[in-house]
């Protein structure tokens, strides 16, 4: 398994801006797939965002909830186990704890926003919106 860290929450101002960040505690070079969830009090866990590698190139997809899309960007590299979240354009409702999650396998398109089909997961940082 490997271990998630996440840093970079806070509180800000609706229509300010944060980046989130992600690293694994541990070089494994094998997540295929990294991810953003978050959970607001009183409501599951939701998908976020999420980038995949492809096959065994450099490159990479991302995919983007619609509440999100336009706003927030997701960026990283699976070699090195590390992602990031640029969150613009911040509104009250993106307040959450937001959670990193990896996987080291192939996860289809249709199950991207499944938390169960991540394996590893860091402990969250908290998101603040608020005037």
């Amino acid at each position: 398994q490997v271990q998630l860290v996440e840093s970079g929450g806070g509180l800000v101002q609706p229509g300010a801006s944060l980046r989130l960040s992600c690293a694994a505690t541990t070089r494994t070079f094998s997540t295929h797939t990294m991810a953003w969830f978050r959970q607001a009090p009183g409501k599951e866990r939701e998908f976020v965002a999420a980038i995949s590698r492809i096959g065994t190139s450099k490159l990479s997809m991302t995919y983007y909830a619609d509440s999100v899309k336009g706003r927030f960007t997701i960026s990283g590299d699976n070699a090195k186990d590390t992602v990031s979240l640029q969150m613009d354009s911040l509104e009250a409702d993106d307040t959450a704890v937001y959670y990193c999650a990896a996987s080291a396998s192939p996860i289809p398109y249709s199950d991207l926003v499944d938390q169960h089909r991540y394996r590893d997961w860091g402990q969250g940082t908290q998101v603040t919106v608020s005037s």
